[in-house]
């Protein structure tokens, strides 16, 4: 027997069945039925609509689609962000679907007469309430992930149990509860204000900044190419930085929770490039591979960082860090921090691009005190995948050579006068 899949050809109902199974066993999917179920009886509870028809739909609505929801308040997110360049922009990006959502679900929920009309009057009535709601959610969830980037929880439970007690509070506080009424306002529009306010500093330190000081360049640079040296001419010549310390990303932060899960694996080498692959453990829900799943090592990235800004004359105004013990056991945060001891009292100016990891690493910036973004809006045709697929002419000429080395997957490397070693894509200086 078969199943027809969504593109018109049979799926073994076995396979099918595995899917749904896969789907069921989700994280994401778990979480969105506790949200959906949770939604469900703290409003029943609040506003004694236990038996409420529009009550019960928009829980079950929640329940089922709050992952494809998720998933589409990030591209919004990643769209504006990208397409203007200020964080401001990508967290309104998220906030006006979340907001357009929360006004239909109150709207629904009052004219389905799931609500009391009296406590949703009591804090600005459908309109209000969603504008709190939507505030109080997006800045629980920034705090959730900000806690969980410092080393305290788990980034799901910690976004959770925001989300959780908001809920529970905007339930509450719409009925007219007292103290859950102030509680819910309070912390709506505190968390709103803490969110926007920080983007909004972030974005006037990255127009208004001194001149002076280091610039600071993290990301993958998988592999570094022409913009990443185009960002560091600009850099040192718009803010006179003395110098920019440029460290790449050794496995990155998003996959050392899916590695050590068993959730994805490195599947072979192809190229000189590490191939990551989901396993059966991954979670449906989840893009483990926003920026790709080809990657050259962390040694041979440093490596190409080293030879590309000695062969363009650079290599007195950048510093190629590579913080191994530091960088696997606090994150970029640590590399700062390191940073910060190592050259104490100067300015430090964060590069970045407006792509998802350049605006990731923005958010990095902005969570280590006052640091001044620099940023550059990716509008060129300079693309790291197209790199890794083949194309040419975006690296420097001594990258190019050593990529065409390493597909040839010869066990000895020579670029810039240089010899290394290859050990399956790993180059380690000296033979």
């Amino acid at each position: 027997m078969a199943a027809i899949g969504s593109d018109g050809k049979t799926t073994p109902l076995p396979g099918f069945a595995d899917k749904v199974g896969r789907y069921v066993r989700s994280t994401s999917t778990r979480t969105a039925a506790f949200v959906g179920l949770l939604t469900y009886l703290s409003y029943a509870y609040a506003h004694g609509s236990w038996a409420n028809p529009a009550l019960i739909g928009v829980s079950l609505f929640t329940g089922l689609f709050l992952p494809t929801y998720a998933k589409l308040s990030n591209k919004a997110e990643l769209w504006a962000q990208n397409r203007f360049g200020f964080v401001t922009a990508g967290r309104l990006g998220r906030f006006v679907p979340q907001y357009g959502f929360n006004l239909a679900v109150f709207w629904v929920l009052l004219w389905g007469g799931a609500l009391n009309r009296v406590g949703m009057a009591s804090v600005g009535g459908f309109a209000g309430a969603a504008l709190v709601t939507s505030l109080a959610s997006q800045g629980s969830q920034y705090l959730g992930l900000y806690l969980f980037q410092r080393g305290y929880g788990d980034a799901n439970r910690n976004v959770l149990a925001g989300v959780s007690i908001n809920l529970v509070l905007a339930a509450f506080g719409t009925a007219g509860v007292p103290f859950a009424r102030e509680a819910f306002l309070v912390l709506g529009l505190l968390l709103g204000a803490v969110l926007f306010g920080i983007g909004l500093l972030s974005d006037l330190r990255s127009v208004f900044a001194p001149k002076g000081g280091i610039g600071i360049f993290f990301g993958t640079f998988n592999p570094f190419h022409n913009t990443h040296l185009d960002m560091i001419r600009r850099a040192i010549e718009q803010r006179g930085l003395e110098k920019v310390i440029v460290h790449p990303t050794l496995i990155p932060r998003i996959h050392v929770e899916a590695f050590r899960k068993g959730q994805i694996r490195i599947a072979r080498l192809e190229d000189g490039f590490q191939i990551y692959e989901k396993t059966e453990k991954a979670d449906v829900n989840v893009d483990y591979f926003p920026s790709g799943r080809q990657f050259l090592p962390p040694e041979t990235r440093k490596v190409l960082i080293d030879l590309s800004v000695a062969e363009v004359g650079l290599a007195d105004k950048v510093e190629v860090a590579f913080y191994p013990e530091i960088y696997n056991s606090k994150g970029f945060q640590g590399v700062i921090a390191e940073v910060k001891r190592r050259y104490p009292g100067k300015r430090l100016h964060g590069l970045h691009g407006t792509d998802i990891g350049g605006m990731t690493v923005r958010g990095i910036y902005d969570e280590c005190g006052w640091i001044y973004p620099w940023r550059i809006l990716r509008r060129d045709k300079i693309s790291a995948t197209a790199i890794r697929r083949g194309a040419k002419g975006m690296t420097s000429g001594i990258v190019t050579d050593v990529l065409a080395q390493l597909t040839q997957n010869l066990p000895e490397v020579t670029a810039g006068g240089r010899r290394f070693r290859n050990d399956n894509g790993v180059l380690t200086e000296g033979v």
